[in-house]
């Protein structure tokens, strides 16, 4: 039960959202954006997409991949099993219309599997309305507001336990597309 390699970033949650990515991955699905409004995360298999409880105060995003299969933290707000493949083995944390916040080197390209787990979601929430509430009523301007963001006191985590389960399949170059 070792810990391989671990990265942390922060990102911006553009619309509410952060994705991560294989860097050589196309477009991810609707399907799995709209699953992720319901269970925080959710992927097609090449893309996760991370549902930030509001839009504005920066994120962190926590990567370990470790040697074995690992319990769910005990002491998240919430997990969920996930799975991700990276044929590249290089995975990218993306704000959306901000672009890449930054970029993972995995051991190995190939399947992952693990658990999303998250933690401070209600409580960044909570103090993001707070400022948005109390923004308005002193009429703040941008430099108070990106003030108030910063100083936020319970940052929103978001953690991927990882680790790797399978080499990725070879795509078949000669398959019919019907």
């Amino acid at each position: 039960m070792s810990l391989i390699t671990e990265c942390s970033i922060s990102a911006r949650p553009d619309r509410r959202l952060v994705e991560v990515y294989d860097s050589d991955a196309y477009l991810g699905s609707d399907e799995a954006y709209y699953r992720s409004r319901v269970q925080v995360v959710a992927g097609d298999g090449y893309h996760l997409y991370l549902q930030c409880s509001q839009p504005d105060i920066a994120v962190q995003v926590i990567i370990r991949v470790w040697d074995t299969p690992q319990k769910p933290p005990e002491d998240a707000e919430g997990t969920v099993p996930v799975s991700l493949e990276s044929e590249t083995g290089r995975l990218v944390i993306n704000q959306l219309s901000f672009g890449p916040a930054g970029e993972m080197l995995l051991p190995r390209p190939g399947v992952y599997d693990g658990y999303a787990s998250w933690s401070g979601r209600e409580a960044t929430a909570a103090y993001y309305n707070a400022c948005i509430q109390r923004a308005a009523a002193e009429q703040w301007d941008a430099e108070q507001i990106g003030a108030a963001w910063r100083q936020c006191p319970i940052p929103e985590q978001y953690t991927l336990d990882l680790w790797f389960v399978r080499e990725s399949e070879p795509e078949d170059e000669h398959a019919t597309v019907l």
